[in-house]
């Protein structure tokens, strides 16, 4: 069975892990640092908390950005249930925007219509979490643009787009936003085995994210209330969380991290290929835009004139492990119950009755390409 994702871990890594385990630290030592100081080189970014999750990074994200009980927070349906979740975890409520049918990412002509909206109902949101879904970045300059205008807190969900690029600056850089976060899951671009950070170009932020991470506590005597009672003191300002990644986890990121390009590299390439072998068949392909430089963490197609429960099942009967990737997050029994119903985000809800996730991994063979080709080919045609 080919499957749709894959870690490429080789001796390097494991090495890496192991040197820790003999050697140093397991948790609090010198290697978190070292893969947080990295991964501020590789995106060009002034600050990085590493965290034991994405979504751990999702939730400190909307904590720095000040969100409590009352505020909106605005997502896209198009992604895992983490984009969302954040937002209630610190008791405040979610909303949707739908997405571009193209892009797959968020609607800007959407955003810029229910921003114009809600600001004539005085109830626009604290932050918007945009999803660069399948690797490929949003248009962030106009996003900003138009966030800008109201004063809302911009996060990137880079979850999938770690190596990718939007005008000339790395997935994750920041440029436009006020924090993006990543995730090191095992089919992510790199991998932590569990992971995520936040990343941040604004001090005061980067000490939110920090504490917020980190039980609340500091022991850095400038941001002490009072005197310190000697070099062991520390004190706890805020309520914070238990979300620190272990120097175990990090040695494993920062091994990947050294060959994250040539994963990219290699994405790439596959997906060069699937779009010239499938250009006959009655697909939908993925749109990347010269600007963009997608990750490619999925290549998603949508399927234009075939059922795709049977063309699912039918692939997972010749040995390819097709997904689906998402169901959108407002159809889920959770989010129904908060009011959100089917017809509210059409866009999205029509991408995911027809999508299906190749297989696309760094160490996918040509052989093991071309079977999934083939399979294509003689379940479609």
């Amino acid at each position: 069975m080919i499957p749709y994702g894959k870690h490429c871990v080789d001796e390097d890594d494991i090495d890496a892990v192991v040197d820790v385990l003999r050697n140093q630290f397991l948790t609090q030592g010198s290697v978190v640092p070292q893969f947080e100081q990295a991964l501020c080189e590789y995106t060009g970014t002034n600050h990085c908390v590493a965290v034991n999750s994405a979504t751990s990074g999702l939730h400190v994200a909307c904590l720095a950005a000040g969100v409590i009980a009352g505020d909106v927070v605005w997502t896209v349906p198009n992604s895992f249930v983490a984009s969302a979740n954040c937002a209630l975890y610190c008791g405040a409520r979610i909303d949707f925007v739908d997405i571009d049918p193209l892009t797959r990412n968020i609607d800007i002509g959407a955003l810029e219509k229910k921003l114009h909206h809600a600001a004539t109902q005085n109830c626009l949101p604290k932050a918007l979490i945009v999803v660069h879904f399948s690797g490929l970045s949003c248009d962030m300059q106009s996003i900003h643009k138009l966030t800008q205008m109201y004063s809302i807190v911009l996060i990137e969900d880079a979850a999938h787009g770690l190596g990718g690029s939007y005008q000339q600056s790395k997935i994750g850089s920041c440029v436009y936003s006020d924090m993006a976060v990543l995730s090191f899951h095992p089919v992510k671009s790199i991998t932590s085995a569990e992971g995520g950070a936040v990343l941040t170009n604004q001090s005061h932020v980067y000490e939110k994210l920090t504490l917020f991470a980190k039980h609340g506590v500091t022991k850095d005597p400038s941001q002490f209330r009072g005197e310190s009672h000697g070099s062991w003191y520390y004190q706890q300002l805020e309520l914070g969380y238990n979300y620190r990644l272990s120097d175990i986890h990090a040695a494993l990121g920062l091994s990947q991290l050294k060959k994250l390009d040539v994963f990219i590299q290699k994405r790439s390439k596959l997906a060069n290929v699937y779009n010239q072998a499938l250009a006959d068949l009655p697909l939908k392909l993925p749109v990347v835009e010269p600007q963009f430089k997608s990750a490619w963490h999925l290549y998603m197609v949508e399927l234009t004139q075939h059922d795709r429960q049977k063309v699912y099942q039918q692939l997972h009967k010749k040995g390819v492990a097709v997904n689906v990737h998402y169901i959108p997050i407002h159809l889920q029994p959770y989010y129904q119950q908060l009011g959100f119903k089917q017809g509210d985000f059409p866009v999205s809800e029509h991408f995911y009755q027809h999508a299906l996730t190749l297989p696309l991994f760094p160490s996918l063979t040509p052989a093991e390409q071309s079977k999934v080709v083939d399979v294509l080919h003689e379940v479609l045609l």
